[in-house]
């Protein structure tokens, strides 16, 4: 009887302390928020390159408190040939370290791309205090189109490998025909 009890107040404390929990925390979680950069806060120069060329990247004035630290990451297929100023980074996403204008601004920072850049570079710039923002360049080849990073060299494996199935099936394929004939006679 007593153990009863026991276990029912406990029960009972329990509850109340959850309850608490969730009258004291509700406000709390309701009021936490994600910070999202603000749209073409920062911006590239040209938005479409070659492999191999440089970019600018740069942030409008308000995007960053004044004369704060600034990181700016590129990422993409090998994100690591990827130069921003005159640092060459060994990893897969480049970044780097800048100190914003007085004004809250980006001043255009230089980015090499590598010599086999394909498809997307999404560029951000965030620091402590501020969203920052992002951009992106697209890389295409001289004659304009995009650059998807497929080339024929790479598809010589498949074609190897299909044409050897192929001939697997058509063996396979005459050996049932013989067979059969044989069998019919």
């Amino acid at each position: 009887m007593i153990a009863t009890r026991l276990r029912t107040a406990r029960r009972a404390a329990l509850v109340a302390a959850l309850a608490t929990i969730a009258v004291v925390g509700a406000p709390a979680a309701a009021q936490a928020s994600t910070i999202y950069p603000p749209s073409g806060a920062c911006t590239t120069s040209p938005a479409t390159a070659q492999p191999g060329s440089t970019i600018d990247f740069e942030c409008a004035a308000g995007t960053f408190s004044s004369n704060e630290s600034v990181t700016v990451t590129v990422t993409g297929e090998n994100g690591a040939g990827a130069t921003i100023g005159m640092v060459r980074f060994a990893i897969s996403t480049a970044s780097e370290v800048v100190t914003s204008q007085t004004n809250g601004s980006l001043s255009p920072l230089d980015i090499t791309l590598p010599s086999n850049a394909s498809g997307t570079y999404n560029i951000a710039a965030i620091s402590s205090t501020s969203a920052g923002g992002t951009a992106a360049v697209s890389i295409t080849g001289a004659n304009g189109l995009p650059v998807t990073g497929l080339d024929s060299g790479s598809m010589l494996g498949l074609w190897i490998g299909g044409g050897a199935l192929v001939a697997a099936g058509a063996a396979l394929g005459i050996a049932a025909i013989v067979r059969r004939r044989r069998d019919s006679d």
